[in-house]
């Protein structure tokens, strides 16, 4: 799952934050944080673990795999934002980003300059609410695609994804139930 499922996956401010720490923080680095950071980096953990052995993002990632090879979890992450941001209605979504831009702002002084680089630009173009747009779903694309050391930037792959958008869709609903389900049971032991 990438942002806008990790952020939505996490139920305290200090979670949210965690979340997005996680990506770019050493591990050894994780116990400096509040415990509520550090349970968002949990959570994160848990997300990422969960998400890859489920059997329908392992068939989901059979969709890109034959162009990107082992990038392929990286684009099924993407697409399942879209998804997740298109089940949500406008004002769920609309707000949801806000607030996270808002506790991300709020939380600055944890953030390492990597983080706050990616958050100005996430904020200026509304990354996480844009999620339901083909366009905004390209440009992430495109965003994983030119940070790729071992892949051509040029590579279809949001062609793939748009050829394949139904399949994609249906991985999803079988999915996202099973993630949340999953991320609650681990949030009730913090």
């Amino acid at each position: 799952m990438n942002y806008l499922a990790h952020s939505y996956l996490a139920f305290s401010e200090e979670q949210i934050v965690g979340q997005f720490l996680e990506d770019v923080i050493p591990n050894r680095d994780r116990f400096s944080f509040p415990e509520g950071m550090q349970q968002g980096i949990t959570l994160h953990r848990e997300v990422d673990t969960f998400t890859d052995a489920h059997p329908e993002i392992q068939a989901a990632k059979k969709i890109f795999s034959p162009l990107v090879r082992l990038y392929s979890g990286a684009f099924v992450d993407v697409s399942m934002d879209y998804f997740l941001a298109n089940s949500l209605s406008e004002d769920v979504l609309r707000n949801h980003a806000e607030k996270v831009y808002e506790i991300l702002r709020k939380h600055e002084e944890f953030l390492p300059e990597k983080l706050l680089r990616m958050v100005n630009s996430m904020e200026k173009d509304n990354w996480l609410y844009n999620y339901k747009e083909d366009f905004g779903i390209k440009y992430s694309m495109q965003n994983v695609l030119n940070k790729a050391k071992y892949l051509e930037k040029d590579l279809a792959v949001f062609t793939i994804f748009l050829n394949n958008k139904p399949q994609l869709k249906q991985y999803f609903d079988s999915f996202f139930p099973d993630l949340y389900h999953h991320v609650k049971e681990v949030s009730k032991r913090f």
